[in-house]
Parts: structure tokens; sequence; C-alpha cells
């Protein structure tokens, strides 16, 4: 049961491949093999990372579940949320919670002598996570909510200081509009500037005081426009959705980072379609490539097809051999191109040579994800495809006659 095994090593480390037309066929098939695994670990790790980044990114922002009065709809200006049903300590105390946070929202004007900017302001209390959001900062530092009094201090996009020409430490009037009502300017001092990549937040969003927006708005000292709930795993979004639906109340609405923008979550879906139609395409190349070399082999070693026949091998142990040594022949390739594919990625995650732009594609450089399951499993695949593709193409040996075999020449 073990001669195949042992004569296809026998075969495949044989000095004499070094001197004939095997030296160029194992070569073909170790250079299919590593190019079409670095292909597909790159598009995997780029794939899975740009999927990633850009859903941490919506979340990071605003919160990976965020809680809404019904009454808001899809309007900017945020209602007062309904308490009753909702609780906010069980929602805190549920255990991939990470932190939860209060906020309200209404649009506005910022201009100055250079130009105009429509805006989302987006007043946060006390209990804003500035540690989370430093990751977008560019200049400056978030803004010291305490909730008590007014805090002009605000944080805006890199793109609305381009727009207006601000800088840090600069003052910008706001104006905010309210119906039947005069308008209303605040002026405001720039604390710090923000960059996210992802252009429907940059264009809008500004970060101030939740009491600027109370006294806009009308609403009452404890009264807050919505809730952003982090969680400690992206990834648990679906699971946790239905639990805090459950403590939010009739009058309230959940909605998750990813469906806030739809067109950004249509964009990602095309990810997933994209690598497995590359990894699929891979695939089939490097099958092709086995394949022709597993034949050229076979036609190469017809002589020694016909000595094992007559010597008493069967027809499954030869094919069994043959089958093995390919596969033998792929390792070095799966090694290389491992070697290969994981050095790149390394390379573009740590010094981000590949630089992409962000109004396209929501990040400023590719980003990786090196998912070690994903990683072993294009290997494990590679091999065992091609291991099953094998098995067809062998049976050509059965037709090789072992008279005729050792007459070839």
């Amino acid at each position: 049961m073990k001669f195949p095994l042992y004569f296809s090593r026998k075969i495949a480390f044989s000095k004499d491949n070094k001197n004939n037309l095997s030296r160029v066929i194992i070569f073909i098939g170790r250079l299919s093999v590593a190019l079409g695994l670095i292909v597909s670990l790159i598009t995997v790790s780029t794939g899975f990372g740009s999927k990633k980044a850009i859903k941490e990114r919506l979340a990071d922002f605003s919160g990976h579940i965020t809680v809404k009065s019904t009454r808001s709809n899809s309007s900017y200006n945020t209602s007062v949320l309904d308490n009753q049903g909702l609780n906010i300590k069980k929602i805190q105390e549920l255990p991939d919670v990470e932190t939860v946070q209060k906020y309200a929202m209404v649009t506005g004007i910022m201009r100055n002598e250079h130009n105009f900017a429509g805006i989302i302001f987006k007043g946060v209390g006390k209990d804003f996570d500035s540690l989370r959001f430093k990751k977008f900062l560019v200049a400056g530092t978030t803004p010291k909510v305490t909730e008590v009094g007014y805090n002009n201090g605000v944080m805006i996009s890199q793109k609305i200081a381009g727009d207006l020409h601000l800088k840090v430490k600069d003052s910008i009037v706001t104006v905010f509009s309210k119906t039947d009502q005069q308008p209303i300017y605040r002026k405001f001092e720039v604390v710090g500037i923000y960059k996210t990549d992802i252009k429907m937040i940059d264009e809008q969003f500004v970060i101030g005081g939740i009491n600027h927006v109370r006294k806009i708005q009308d609403m009452k000292p404890d009264e807050i426009g919505g809730i952003d709930i982090f969680l400690k795993n992206i990834n648990d979004i679906d699971s946790d959705f239905p639990e805090i639906e459950k403590l939010i109340g009739y009058k309230n609405y959940a909605e998750k980072a990813t469906e806030k923008f739809p067109q950004i979550t249509d964009w990602i879906s095309i990810f997933d379609t994209n690598i497995a139609l590359i990894i699929v395409i891979m695939l089939i190349v490097v099958v092709i490539n086995i394949i022709m070399v597993l034949l050229i082999l076979i036609i190469e070693r017809t002589n020694s097809i016909g000595l094992l026949k007559t010597l008493g091998a069967s027809n499954s142990q030869i094919r069994a051999t043959f089958i093995n040594y390919t596969l033998i022949i792929m390792i070095p390739g799966l090694l290389y191109g491992n070697a290969i594919g994981l050095g790149l990625v390394l390379i573009q995650k740590f010094f981000g040579v590949i630089k992409l732009n962000p109004e396209n594609y929501y990040v400023s450089t590719v980003p990786v994800d090196l998912n070690p399951i994903a990683i072993i499993s294009i290997s494990v695949g590679i091999l065992i495809i091609s291991g099953l593709a094998l098995i067809i193409p062998s049976y050509l040996i059965s037709k090789i006659s072992p008279v005729k075999a050792i007459k070839y020449n």
C-alpha cells in the first residue's frame, strides 16, 4: 500500500530530474502554483482588509449600532429620543457592548469670507469616546465636553477645513435655521481636524457639544437625539442587533452602521464577488497547468510505466504514484508562493506602499487583513482541488501497453 508514495518520492528526488525534460516541467508546475497562490493571497487579504477597514471606519465614527427616534426618519435634525421602554443601563451591561454615548444632531451652514459649507452638527456629551476617535485626528484635539454650559470648541473634517481655509484655533460662524424663527448664529473655535476618508462623512459632519443642539432644537437639559453603541467586535453586529432592539422601546428604532450609507454597503458587497471570481480563475489556471505537467510526465516516463506494469504494478498503483509525484512537485511552489505572497502583504500592511484615492475607495492606502484561516485554506484548497483534478487525466496510464511502452523511445 505504501508503494505509490515511496516510488513517487524516489522519482521526485531523483538526480535524473536535473538532467532531462523533467527539470523544465517541474519548474513550470511550481511557478504556476506559486503565482496562483500569490495572487490569491493578495486578493483575499486586501479584499477582506478593505471590507473590514471601511466597516470599522463607519462604526468608529458613529457607533456600530445607533438608536434614534422614529420621528427622526431620514432627517439629520434628530428628534428627542423617547424614554418609554428605553433601557440604556441594560444595553451597557450587554457582554458584547463596549461603550454607549449620547448625541443630538442639527443641520447648519458654516461660512466665512472664503466660502461656505453645509454641515451636520453632531453634539456629543461627556461620555464621548475621544480615545476611539483619535485615529481620525490629523491636527489638534477632540472637543472637551462637560455638558456644563456651552463649550465652543468643535472638530471639523479636513475637507471642510480646506474649503473654508481653516486651521486649529481659528474661529468660524455657523448659522442654524429654525422654522418660522430668525436664524441662530453661533461662533465656534476649531480645536481639532479629522479625516475618515469616507466622503459622505468628511463633507458634512462637525463634532461639538450637545448643549448647543439642545438649545437650537428647544430640547430639555436631559434630552438626547440618539445613542451610539460601540461593540467589542464589529463581527457581532448581526447577532447583537436583535438583543439591543428589545431594549430601545417601540417609539425608537435601531440602525446598523452598515445600513447608514447603503451606497457604501452595496460597494462593499462587490468585494465578495470579485474575491470569489479571482480565486476561481487562479484555481482554473493552476489546475490546467498541473494537469499538463502530469500528462507530460506520463509521456516522458512511458518506459517506466511499462516496466512497472511488467513487474506487476496495477494501474491504480501507478496512477497514485504519478498523482503523488505531481503533488510533491507542487509543495515547493506552495512554500515559495506563501513566502512571497505574505511578504508582499506584510510590506503593504506596515508601510502602506500602495495608495488609493479615498474619494473612490473610502480608504487612502490598500488595507490588509491577515486571516490565518483564510491563508491556510487557500494553500490546502489548491492542493486538494489539484489532487482531485489529477484523477481523471491519470487514467491515461491504463491505456499504455507494457510491451509497447518498453519498446517506446
